[in-house]
C-alpha cells in the first residue's frame, strides 16, 4: 500500500530504516542538513535537468530548498564515502499519472557520479528494501526513451516495458517489475 507520504504497509520496515542500507560502495540513508548543498547542485544541474524536464535556476533552488531537504518516506540519499552523490526515491504515483497509486522508483545522480554503476547499485538496494516490506507489490520506473543509459539500467533491474507516452515534451518509457 502507498500513502501520500510514501510507501508504507502494515508490518513494513519503519521509515527511515534504523541504519543506512549498505552496498559494496554506497550507503542509502535519510537526508541530513549537510546534504543541502548537494540537493541544490542536483536540482539546478543542467545535465540532470536534461532528463527530468529541465533544471531549475540555481537561485530559485537555493531560495526554496528546506534546511533539511528530502525528509519524507521513500527518499534515500545515495552516499559515497560520507558525501551525497544523488537520490533514490520510491514514491506513489499520483492520480493524474499512468498507473496511479503504484510505487515508482526514481533516481538522480550528480553528473560526476554517472557511468560508474552507482545508480544500479543504489536502485537494486532500494528495491530489495522495498520488496522486503511489500512482497509482490509492483514497482514502476519511468524514463525518457532518449535516455539510453536509463533504459539499460531498467532492463538490468528487471523492468519490462508496459507503455510509452508523451510527458514533459518528450516520449517516456514506463516499465514494471
Amino acid at each position: 500500500m502507498t500513502t501520500p507520504d510514501g510507501p508504507t504497509a502494515p508490518g513494513a520496515a519503519a521509515w527511515p530504516p534504523p541504519a543506512p542500507i549498505r552496498t559494496a560502495r554506497l550507503a542509502l540513508r535519510a537526508s541530513e542538513a549537510r546534504d543541502r548543498a548537494a540537493f541544490v547542485d542536483l536540482f539546478s544541474s543542467p545535465e540532470v535537468g536534461t532528463h527530468i524536464g529541465g533544471a531549475r535556476p540555481r537561485e530559485e533552488v537555493e531560495r526554496t530548498m528546506p534546511e533539511v531537504p528530502g525528509q519524507r518516506p521513500g527518499c534515500f540519499v545515495v552516499d559515497l564515502d560520507g558525501t551525497m552523490i544523488g537520490l533514490v526515491t520510491l514514491d506513489p504515483r499520483g492520480p493524474d499519472r499512468p498507473a496511479p497509486g503504484a510505487t515508482e522508483l526514481g533516481y538522480l545522480l550528480l553528473p560526476h557520479a554517472w557511468g560508474k554503476g552507482y545508480a544500479a547499485e543504489a536502485c537494486a538496494a532500494a528495491l530489495d528494501w522495498f520488496t522486503t516490506g511489500h512482497p509482490g507489490a509492483p514497482v514502476l520506473l519511468v524514463t525518457r526513451t532518449a535516455n539510453t543509459p536509463s533504459l539499460r539500467l531498467a532492463e538490468k533491474l528487471g523492468f519490462t516495458e508496459v507503455e510509452r507516452y508523451e510527458e514533459y515534451g518528450a516520449e517516456q518509457w514506463l516499465g514494471t517489475r
